[in-house]
């Protein structure tokens, strides 16, 4: 087995490269043009044939990626190795967001706390064509943890993090409980859509700024959706008044 070290570090000022866990993780990352700096898998063999059978677009370039060692070597968590067997390292790259007029709401996130949160609505702003995923507060969107339970796709959208008085054009929409039913609203293309923490809500920064307060359809008794499941439904709901997406609304490089 071949002992696998860390690579060199990159220039000054470059960001640190965070860990992709899994096959998935790679091959989506891989797919949007990430830098990858390592790729190793625990039977490399077996990597290559999960690639032929589903990326065979990427099997070529992972023939050349990837060493055969213990992903652990690349800082995975401790007692837990995916079950691909696979791991690397790619530079964290966020990318600018759209110009105007855009073609895909903007995903707010309004001082998120779960990592796992934050990386799983990622990965589904990224498969509805959303214009980008956008943070407020201390949590970096670009930690190893949203990078894990976004499977990679940070690179398939813009990723960062903002102040609640530096956000982009465009209407915001804010969901609050106390706002009108989402069902009867269209959503423009160019809107802001800002949901709350997980714990309280909307701060009172980005709430007064919003255009118009939306609220989700919920059975009585019911407390809450989780903050991933919210944003879904809400672009689900852009989405359902556009056949036509998603169409490549926030190309790949």
């Amino acid at each position: 087995m071949i002992h696998v070290k860390h690579p060199a570090p990159g220039p000054a000022g470059e960001p640190a490269p965070v860990l992709l866990d899994g096959f998935h993780a790679l091959k989506h990352a891989l797919r949007f043009g990430a830098e990858v700096r390592a790729a190793v898998a625990a039977d490399r063999r077996a990597a290559l044939d999960l690639a032929a059978e589903l990326a065979p677009d990427l099997r070529d370039r992972l023939a050349d990626l990837l060493v055969e060692g213990d992903p652990a070597a690349l800082g995975g968590p401790a007692g837990r190795a995916h079950p691909t067997g696979v791991a690397a390292l790619a530079v964290p790259d966020p990318r600018p967001l759209p110009p105007d007029p855009r073609p895909a709401p903007i995903v707010l996130l309004d001082n998120p706390r779960h990592l796992g949160n934050i990386g799983a609505v990622i990965r589904l702003a990224a498969g509805c064509g959303a214009a980008g995923v956008l943070t407020t507060g201390t949590v970096d969107p670009w930690h190893p943890g949203v990078v894990r339970a976004s499977a990679g796709l940070h690179w398939a959208l813009p990723v960062a993090r903002r102040d609640p008085d530096d956000l982009p054009a465009g209407p915001l929409y804010a969901l609050d409980p106390e706002g009108e039913d989402l069902r009867g609203v269209g959503i423009a293309d160019d809107a802001v859509l800002a949901f709350g923490s997980e714990r309280h809500g909307l701060s009172p920064e980005v709430r007064g700024r919003a255009d118009r307060l939306l609220a989700l359809p919920m059975r009585p008794m019911v407390s809450s959706y989780n903050l991933a499941t919210s944003v879904a439904m809400t672009l689900y709901h852009w989405l359902a008044g556009h056949p036509d997406k998603p169409s490549g609304a926030v190309p790949s490089r």
